[in-house]
């Protein structure tokens, strides 16, 4: 829970945000990143497998999003979750 209101705090665009699409996608990195530590270990988590490719999913339509509506915001985003190379 600590991380989660730390990750709020770095990416929220205003004083009362918690569901902009920087802030969603830097928890949705969070977590993904957390998921694929467990699938290293449990290969045989099929349906943790199916969820993380769901969020992968997600995240991306949001990144796309994010490109089409402000590129700053999104070079920012990509550029602090060390998305592009």
């Amino acid at each position: 829970m600590e991380a989660k209101t730390k990750t709020i705090e770095t990416f929220k665009t205003h004083a009362k945000d918690t569901g902009s699409a920087d802030v969603q996608i830097a928890l949705l990195t969070q977590r993904i990143n957390h998921l694929t530590e467990h699938l290293q270990t449990a290969k045989k988590d099929h349906s943790s497998r199916r969820g993380l490719l769901m969020m992968v999913g997600q995240r991306r339509r949001l990144l796309d999003y994010l490109k089409d509506a402000d590129v700053s915001r999104y070079q920012d985003v990509t550029k602090k979750l060390k998305l592009r190379r």
